[in-house]
């Protein structure tokens, strides 16, 4: 497209997943896609972005928070998704005017009278179900029902959620293959300092970033550490999730001895320090759509096991452990031969994380918006 004698495209964006009481890893991706959209110089006067979400009194945690300002329309959520997914009401346009495109960013399809491109991260509700609370796999599954039917493009962050997804019955046309990026800045000495003197944590230890929920698997992660032993700590970062997950991970630390230390939200530096200080990095998920975790951890040199078998497989390229996500004695194996191997994995770990950008997912991003347009 040459900016000079064509308009920019107008785009609506959605961000309401940053207001999630457990925003995730999908409110980090929109963000960061959010921000090279704004910031490329290829894309430089060719997207103009306009930010939606509904209506928030507060604003997100720093490290969720928008750059810039989000228009918000006048429902809150839960109604806000109810209507979005059963009337395709309130239009994204009603706040920001006419758009070229509108882009969904999480599971719930916006309203709008444009052409509809949403982002599908994983379908796990589809094959496990009873990890999730009813009323939100109901919610999810009308969700996807609504994508199929009005989406012109959906967006999948591995060929794992494409594959997903053209079973549940979109079509080729619909499908784009959109990797994910990471943030490749290497943690500084004050900041593995930060946190190893916050959290008091030793100079060898197994590291788990995720929300507590169900499918991340932590509570087979913490028996698999017992098999390990009790002299490697596991550290656990991340939200405290949704449902009883906390308390049945707390009833699986009863028994043998196992060191498990919860040091909840953290920022992106300390995040950084702790992915840098960690030995090994596990994250024997049981399904996700990417696994931004994993080359978040590749990004600072760290020894990552992670799933065979699922997108994380497929992210981790090879420079990773893999184990069987379900086998506890497997996980445990994997997690000893990774803290054998962490010096010899660092090279690999580096390398992977250098092939897959924020950059390039956003450019990919943009040739869809530019597919709907042309």
């Amino acid at each position: 497209m040459d900016s000079s004698s064509t308009a920019p495209l107008r785009v609506a964006y959605t961000l309401e997943q940053c207001w999630h009481d457990s925003p995730g890893g999908t409110a980090i991706a929109a963000l960061r896609i959010a921000r090279e959209l704004k910031r490329d110089r290829e894309l430089a006067g060719e997207i103009d972005l306009h930010q939606v979400a509904g209506k928030h009194a507060a604003v997100p945690p720093p490290i969720f928070r928008p750059e810039g300002s989000v228009a918000m329309l006048p429902l809150a959520r839960p109604l806000l998704y109810e209507t979005w997914t059963r009337f395709n009401w309130p239009k994204v346009e009603a706040v920001i005017g006419p758009i070229d495109v509108a882009h969904a960013t999480g599971l719930i399809p916006c309203g709008t009278s444009a052409p509809l491109v949403v982002t599908v991260h994983d379908v796990a509700f589809v094959h496990s179900p009873e990890k999730f609370t009813k009323h939100g796999a109901r919610s999810m599954q009308r969700s996807l029902d609504v994508i199929e039917r009005r989406a012109a493009r959906v967006l999948c962050p591995s060929q794992a959620t494409i594959a997903d997804c053209r079973e549940l019955g979109f079509s080729d046309e619909q499908l784009r293959f959109v990797p994910l990026g990471v943030d490749v800045v290497t943690a500084t000495a004050g900041e593995v300092d930060h946190v190893v003197r916050r959290f008091d944590l030793p100079e060898r230890f197994v590291l788990f970033v995720g929300t507590l929920e169900p499918r991340k698997n932590l509570r087979r992660l913490v028996d698999a550490m017992r098999r390990v032993g009790a002299t490697t700590p596991l550290v656990v970062a991340g939200a405290g999730g949704w449902g009883d997950e906390r308390e049945r991970v707390d009833e699986a630390l009863t028994g043998a001895p196992v060191d498990v230390r919860f040091v909840g939200t953290v920022t992106d530096a300390e995040l950084r320090g702790l992915y840098a200080a960690a030995t090994v990095f596990a994250y024997p998920s049981e399904r996700e759509g990417f696994g931004l975790p994993v080359i978040e951890a590749m990004a600072q040199g760290t020894a990552v096991v992670t799933s065979r078998g699922t997108s994380t497989e497929e992210v981790a390229a090879g420079a990773a452990v893999l184990a069987d996500p379900f086998d506890v004695d497997d996980i445990a194996r994997a997690v000893l031969e990774a803290l054998d191997r962490a010096p010899e994995m660092v090279a690999a770990s580096r390398a992977r994380a250098g092939e897959l950008s924020w950059t390039n997912a956003a450019r990919a991003t943009a040739d869809v918006y530019r597919e709907l347009v042309g």
